[in-house]
């Protein structure tokens, strides 16, 4: 198979997979980058593999973040009623 020939099948498969994927607009375009600077150099799936987990969020992420604006939350609601207790506005 010729290197062009290797390059736009890989092309190929980066655009259907991020299709499929729940990655936004730019997975694709970074996915894609990936591919085609590897291409050249005989892309294998870790290189496309890394474009596409530079830019999905993992579940422990996502649950992370959710911890942690919870706790922001928690904290904002102890600082208003300690604020109303002493007679202010918070």
């Amino acid at each position: 198979m010729s290197g062009t020939l290797r390059t736009r099948l890989t092309l190929v498969a980066v655009a259907g997979a991020s299709v499929m994927l729940q990655g936004c607009i730019v997975g694709a375009v970074v996915g894609t980058a990936g591919a085609v600077v590897g291409g050249a150099a005989k892309a294998t799936g870790a290189v496309v593999g890394a474009g596409v987990d530079a830019v999905t969020t993992s579940d422990e992420e996502t649950r992370a973040r959710r911890e942690r604006e919870q706790r922001a939350y928690e904290r904002e609601q102890r600082r208003c009623e300690q604020c109303q207790r002493q007679g202010r506005e918070c």
